[in-house]
């Protein structure tokens, strides 16, 4: 794959041109090409099952502080599933931009999006490091993916730069827990196991990139451990008297 996607409206599809996808996007693409179709029930139960991840989801958007006809991205949204918990607080005046790697997950949003009649949601083929934000949006969401990404403290210094004055940036993502059993530990990873070399994310430690990220571009960084330690939720805002940064809602 060469070329990212966009599909307007999730209707219409305009190509346009990225560079070449490396060897860790082929194979996320075809990991989760073989995963989109059951990915909604599947994940459910990674790390165990009965893990809250609807509940942490609706944590992370809470974080995000949106209102009415705001406009959010949603990188690396997958099949979409944060998709009806924006909308219930952003509504038909608002946006949704829905950013993924994959085809075959940007496929199974689009059934999302049709199924439930949204008619202001968009979705962009494109690697989260390779997206271009557009500008002045007002908040901008990432749930279980940027750890995935080794370019994750550009992603989230481009974002911020392209929020409005006050918006906000929210990561729900996992990590390992820190001294912790060993047993602990393997929950904290098996969520990323099918999709990431174990070790060298271990070694990365990406959610200290994501946190350092977010402190030096954000204001009000507030980290929350989950779950034992096994996930983070990280938010912060844009300085809403940043140079050349329109402020929400003008």
């Amino acid at each position: 794959m060469g070329g990212a996607q966009f599909y307007s409206d999730a209707t219409g599809i305009e190509e346009h041109t990225v560079s070449q996808t490396d060897y860790r996007q082929d194979r996320l693409i075809e990991t989760y090409r073989k995963k989109a179709k059951h990915y909604d029930i599947t994940s459910g139960l990674y790390p165990v099952p009965g893990y809250p991840h609807r509940a942490l989801r609706l944590r992370a958007v809470q974080a995000l502080g949106i209102r009415a006809g705001d406009t959010v991205i949603d990188i690396a949204c997958g099949t979409g599933l944060n998709f009806r918990l924006i909308e219930e607080v952003i509504g038909p005046g608002g946006r949704i931009i829905g950013v993924d790697l994959t085809d075959a997950m940007l496929a199974q949003a689009r059934d999302r999006i049709a199924a439930n009649g949204w008619s202001n949601v968009s979705l962009v083929q494109s690697d989260a490091a390779e997206f271009d934000f557009p500008t002045g949006v007002d908040a901008i969401l990432s749930t279980y993916a940027l750890t995935q990404v080794p370019e994750c403290a550009e992603v989230i210094a481009r974002g911020a730069a392209a929020l409005s004055g006050g918006g906000r940036w929210a990561v729900l993502d996992v990590k390992v827990p820190g001294n912790t059993p060993e047993w602990l530990a393997q929950l904290g990873t098996a969520i990323v196991r099918p999709f990431a070399a174990i070790d060298e994310w271990v070694m990365r430690c990406p959610w200290e990139t994501i946190r350092a990220a977010m402190r030096e571009e954000l204001t009000d960084l507030s980290w929350t451990e989950l779950f034992f330690g096994t996930a983070f939720l990280a938010a912060g805002s844009r300085d809403p008297g940043t140079l050349g940064a329109p402020p929400r809602g003008s």
